[in-house]
């Protein structure tokens, strides 16, 4: 006789098969954590009841498959269910045996009962058109069969089974158009689905696999025989003791998590037992993933709960600066949706990210103080990132990344940290001084370093193109100030250098008003430099956007022309200058020809495109004859 199903309507069991879980192979993952609940269950009896030996051998999870009759079977070991059972659990939607169990027992010794909501069960109906299930309960005698198409309703029937337990017997869609459901069949996409989600359930999940044989006595005759094996791994190696594993175990664990295709350069195996629980493996690749920075890369680490995947890719959990780690994280005290594929709440799983993104910096200060070498090769690969953190959401991040940045010095010829660079600073120097250019070599040819050099002072050498942007939002180490080399305030005047620099400047202003006129709209002012050595000219800026800020900002698809405020500086010492005031005494028109090529020259310099290049070459020509 077909009852009708309890507290729904056909309506509700076509949403909830249909609309709750987003991939169709969830299906299996919920019918092994099912069977792994209620082999649980018998574990928990065996701790009060003294009549019930729990031996772990004879406790499993079976699947198998028949293609002729397409029909796949998860038989289990577990504790079974009574006829009240298979009605209140399978014939109620959303009745949760787990859960009624896990409210009336206090659960010790590490294990947990994976099931909360009571719809797993339903997930079937997605690739089976009907299921039976056939279930013995413990302590009893009797067995019965609940069968259902999933629609109206379902029957059951005494029945005799010879073990206590339950198998499940799926008897899966034909093919549509839109979906091909003979996958469900298939040996190798069993065993990929029970690796992916349901690979650390604690009990031998068992599968017959097909072998091949070279046949005896021939060279090319093979022989196909099936055998028994265990398809999942049992224990995972987070729930080890970090005293039994080696490197080579968690280099293992990366290459077969597909994690990258390098070897990790440094891992951390965390176990957290306070106000949350959960354990986690991370690592820190050691090279950059060919899309890192584009739209197709995901950050994110794999999220288990109970050793059950339930996302592949959890960003929530790493903030963006350390989008480059990988890993996962299993808690017991997540609570997740119906289809146990998205986090209902989000407070746990932010006390699990403050506390790995503290892990991961301590991690990374430990290289940087125990193994340099390590920290720079990491560096160069993810350096550029952690700038990019310093300088995203305003600055929000910058105290937690600023120790771990690192830029070239003139002076060490190597990486240094801000913290190296303050220490080795002289008593009276006042600013960080930095110079921002494409290249280190560029930026060693620089006019602008002249007078910093001179001074003995270091230069941090900015190459990205982010850096200049994450110091401007750091503004200051160690109540150091970051001054540009060509700022157009140094900090190193004296007052009898800024004495002269206002003499020369008084001294020449007409010739520099002049040359200003020329220059109308391209720079800001002409003066006297007092940072030249050997070069005739140069741009100073003024302002906080520099140069390098401004080809940078030109270079973004919402460019709004931002400019930088360039000061056009002239050696008045260089014979290029004398050639400047002869021109202004008798010859005007060679004066502006002259001024254009210095102007074009200083443009040069810092790599900005020549406004015209044609005119620039005819200029030339008329300086050669």
């Amino acid at each position: 006789m077909k009852k009708e199903f309890k507290a729904e309507s056909k309506r509700l069991l076509e949403m909830m098969i249909n609309s709750i879980y987003t991939q169709k192979e969830i299906f299996l993952r919920e019918l092994i954590s099912n069977s792994s609940d209620a082999i649980d269950k018998i574990y928990y009896r065996a701790l009060t009841d003294d009549n019930i030996t729990f031996n772990s051998e004879d406790y499993f999870i079976k699947i198998d498959m028949n293609k002729d009759e397409r029909l796949l079977t998860i038989t289990d070991t577990g504790i079974g269910m009574t006829k009240e059972e298979l009605e209140e659990n399978l014939g109620t939607i959303a009745k949760s045996g787990s859960l009624a169990f896990k409210s009336e027992n206090e659960l010790k010794d590490g294990h947990d009962i994976i099931g909360q909501f009571g719809v797993g069960f339903y997930s079937a109906f997605m690739v089976a058109e009907d299921v039976t299930v056939t279930s013995r309960a413990l302590d009893s005698e009797d067995a019965y069969v609940w069968k259902s198409d999933g629609l109206d309703g379902y029957t059951i029937e005494l029945v005799s089974k010879d073990s206590v337990g339950t198998t499940i017997e799926l008897k899966i869609k034909e093919n549509t158009e839109e979906e091909s459901y003979d996958e469900y069949l298939e040996e190798y996409r069993i065993q990929a689905i029970v690796k992916k989600y349901s690979d650390f359930i604690r009990y031998p999940i068992k599968m017959d696999v097909t072998n091949r044989n070279l046949k005896e006595g021939t060279e090319d005759e093979w022989e196909e025989f099936s055998e028994e094996k265990t398809i999942n791994s049992l224990v995972p190696i987070w729930r080890k003791n970090k005293s039994e594993l080696q490197d080579e175990d968690y280099e293992n664990f990366y290459q077969e998590k597909h994690y990258g295709f390098d070897k990790p350069l440094s891992h951390l195996h965390i176990s957290v037992d306070g106000a949350i629980r959960y354990q986690s493996i991370l690592f820190i690749p050691e090279s950059m993933p060919f899309d890192y920075y584009t739209k197709e890369y995901e950050k994110g680490l794999e999220l288990y709960s109970n050793g059950v995947l339930i996302m592949n890719k959890c960003a929530d959990l790493l903030p963006d600066y350390f989008s480059f780690v990988k890993g996962m994280v299993d808690s017991e005290d997540l609570s997740l949706n119906i289809s146990r594929e998205i986090l209902q709440h989000d407070r746990q799983l932010k006390m699990i990210a403050k506390n790995i993104k503290n892990k991961i910096k301590s991690q990374l200060q430990g290289l940087l103080k125990n193994e340099r070498e390590k920290y720079e090769k990491f560096y160069e690969a993810f350096g550029r990132q952690l700038k990019f953190g310093m300088y995203n959401d305003y600055g929000a991040n910058k105290d937690d990344l600023k120790d771990l940045v690192m830029f070239y010095s003139s002076k060490e010829k190597k990486l240094v940290t801000l913290a190296e660079y303050v220490e080795r600073m002289p008593e009276e120097q006042t600013y960080i001084y930095y110079a921002s250019g494409d290249s280190i070599d560029r930026i060693d040819k620089m006019p602008q370093t002249e007078l910093v050099s001179d001074k003995g002072f270091e230069i941090l050498y900015f190459t990205d193109d982010v850096d200049e942007f994450a110091i401007k939002m750091l503004m200051n180490y160690q109540e150091k100030e970051f001054k540009s080399v060509s700022s157009g305030d140094l900090g190193l005047d004296s007052e009898q250098s800024k004495e002269e620099e206002s003499k020369k400047n008084e001294e020449h202003q007409d010739l520099f008003a002049e040359m200003k006129k020329v220059l109308e709209g391209k720079v800001k002012d002409v003066r006297a430099s007092k940072r030249l050595r050997t070069h005739p000219v140069c741009f100073a800026t003024e302002g906080e956007v520099t140069i390098e800020m401004e080809k940078i900002l030109k270079a973004m698809p919402d460019n709004q022309n931002v400019k930088a405020e360039k000061v056009l500086e002239i050696n008045t010492e260089h014979e290029v200058f004398k050639a400047l005031a002869s021109s202004y005494a008798s010859d005007k028109e060679k004066l502006g020809l002259y001024t254009n090529l210095l102007y074009n020259q200083a443009l040069l310099i810092e790599g900005l495109p020549l406004q015209d290049p044609v005119q620039f070459t005819n200029d030339m020509c008329k300086v050669m004859v």
